[in-house]
């Protein structure tokens, strides 16, 4: 059955198509109907009968009534009727069935294959069928990714802020073993790599992609030095979200005794999982030179 889904994220099954999954045809009683019944003229003929009218509420009737104009691939107009409806349709059937008003062996034979398609989308959803039949379904998660990204991430760049608290160094140099100084902003290569895989992979699916690319982009345009990712995230959403896991990982690391590092990545991993990727790999001791946090991505 032909199945699309417009621009405006609209998805629609052809009238053609659904008229035939239900083994149904456009005969003659059809279109007398149509010149008869103008408040019905645009209805599917499966259930455009007169003894089926009384099963279909006027709610449903305007929108068994709507018509969607489309074109399909290569340019040919086409039918069609919203997706949602499928499921609706055959519970007019159902319902008729059940009523025991159902005439001829057309429709009889009609309810038949209703059951059938509603048993079927107890299962998977109609719109979940079509948005697979037209591949719509990657071009959905790439629109529902970015609409989660825009909350978390801004268009411009914060004024700078201290967003990482000393009392979170403070457990995370504890935990690795390394001699913490309140009074120094330098920090070992390695937090930057732990900030990430900590911090900005947990907090969102591809978050850490997508700030990376801000900042590079800023970088390119502005030809000037790295600045903390943070300073992307939205004010509303995202310092919120970021202050709110950093007191979690905080509150956590201090469950654990010096230097048990793998037993608070194992911890993190349970309680805050990364979004599609791999465990964390402990990073190697000898990975400690110091920088500049100021300068440092994280």
């Amino acid at each position: 059955m032909e199945c699309a889904v417009l621009e405006d994220g609209t998805r629609v099954v052809s009238e053609r198509g659904l008229v035939k999954s239900f083994g149904g045809k456009r005969g003659g009683a059809h279109w007398r109907r149509k010149r008869a019944d103008p408040d019905g003229a645009n209805l599917p003929p499966i259930v455009s009968a007169n003894n089926l009218r009384s099963i279909i509420d006027n709610e449903l009737l305007a929108a068994l009534n709507e018509r969607i104009l489309y074109r399909v691939k290569g340019g040919r107009p086409a039918y069609g009727r919203r997706a949602e409806l499928y499921p609706k349709i055959c519970e007019v059937l159902l319902r008729a069935r059940d009523a025991n008003i159902l005439k001829g062996k057309g429709q009889k034979e009609m309810a038949i294959a209703a059951d059938i398609l509603i048993r079927g989308l107890a299962h998977t959803g109609i719109i979940a069928l079509v948005d697979e039949a037209t591949g719509y379904q990657d071009v959905r998660d790439r629109k529902a990714l970015q609409a989660i990204l825009d909350q978390y991430i801004g268009k411009e760049l914060a004024k700078w802020a201290q967003r990482f608290p000393d009392e979170f160094y403070e457990q995370m140099f504890r935990l690795r073993g390394w001699k913490y100084n309140p009074d120094n902003s330098k920090r070992p290569m390695a937090m930057a790599k732990i900030t990430i895989d900590l911090v900005y992979d947990r907090i969102g699916p591809g978050l850490t992609k997508d700030l990376r690319e801000r900042e590079m982009e800023r970088r390119r345009i502005e030809g000037k030095g790295k600045r903390h990712l943070h300073r992307w995230l939205t004010p509303d959403i995202g310092h919120p979200a970021l202050s709110h896991h950093l007191s979690g990982l905080t509150f956590l690391g201090k469950a654990f005794p010096d230097g048990d590092w793998e037993g608070f990545l194992r911890a993190v991993d349970r309680v805050a999982p990364k979004y599609n990727r791999t465990m964390l790999l402990p990073f190697p001791d000898e990975d400690v030179r110091p920088i500049d946090l100021r300068e440092s991505l994280s």
